[in-house]
């Protein structure tokens, strides 16, 4: 009963890792246009900086020090860790300079806080006092996981004010919807309320993302046509006025 309880669990962690991987993986096409076009344009930097210390807080949890037997917990979101650094470098170099300085001082203060973490539950919390390890360190993995699940509401104002989700990438939503799904299930298997809480949580605010995503998706849909057909007209009066610019000296070769 206890290995078909624990490969049950193990089953539905490795699902839970290829969602997350592909939730790590889903803003792809937004850095893609950011490279093309060589400008963040309007989109937030705040849901990669919260993911980005989220996965150093999972990873640090998972640790055989702090939770043993988390292997699954620590391949994921040290992948994810990799990604989100990626995807941080590529917000910095097409950032103005404002929020490069911002972005910078972000991860420095992030890096620092799970360092000290990291050094003092290591240190002054004892080997054989594991339980209180990981419920330190759990319950700070709650707070950065909750704040990772709700980081792409970050762009709610300016969704509410443009009526427009253009901004507000739609896998980003989906995948932290379906992640939090899957990990809630791993949580329940073998009960852990440090990934139990934050996780269900996320599945709320992931469900609330794809509503606010489909109240607004089809005055996004018409905003950016009507954008398009205006730089149609636009182009189609430069080509007319270029031809006119270049009639007079048609005529005078003639």
């Amino acid at each position: 009963m206890v290995f078909g309880k624990e490969a049950a669990r193990f089953g539905v962690g490795v699902i839970g890792n290829i969602i997350a991987l592909v939730l790590f993986l889903s803003p792809l096409m937004t850095f893609v246009r950011i490279w093309k076009s060589k400008s963040v344009e309007q989109f937030s930097p705040i849901p990669y900086l919260a993911t980005f210390v989220n996965c150093a807080l999972w990873v640090l949890y998972g640790l055989p020090m702090v939770q043993p037997h988390s292997i699954l917990v620590i391949t994921i979101n040290g992948t994810g860790l990799g990604i989100e650094i990626v995807y941080l470098m590529l917000f910095f170099l097409y950032s103005d300079r404002k929020q490069r300085i911002k972005v910078i001082l972000i991860v420095v203060v992030e890096i620092i806080f799970v360092a000290v973490l990291a050094f003092c539950v290591l240190t002054f919390v004892h080997k054989d006092e594991i339980k209180k390890r990981a419920a330190i360190v759990g319950s700070i993995c709650m707070v950065g996981n909750i704040l990772m699940y709700a980081s792409p509401l970050s762009v709610m104002k300016l969704v509410i004010k443009t009526k427009s989700v253009e901004y507000m990438p739609f896998f980003l939503s989906l995948f932290s919807f379906l992640n939090g799904v899957s990990w809630t299930a791993y949580a329940l298997i073998r009960f852990d309320a440090y990934i139990l809480a934050p996780n269900s949580m996320g599945t709320a605010l992931g469900l609330a993302q794809l509503l606010i995503y489909a109240a607004y998706y089809k005055s996004t849909k018409r905003q950016i046509a009507e954008r398009e057909a205006k730089g149609e007209v636009v182009m189609a009066e430069k080509s007319v006025s270029g031809r006119v610019a270049q009639k007079p000296n048609n005529d005078s070769r003639v």
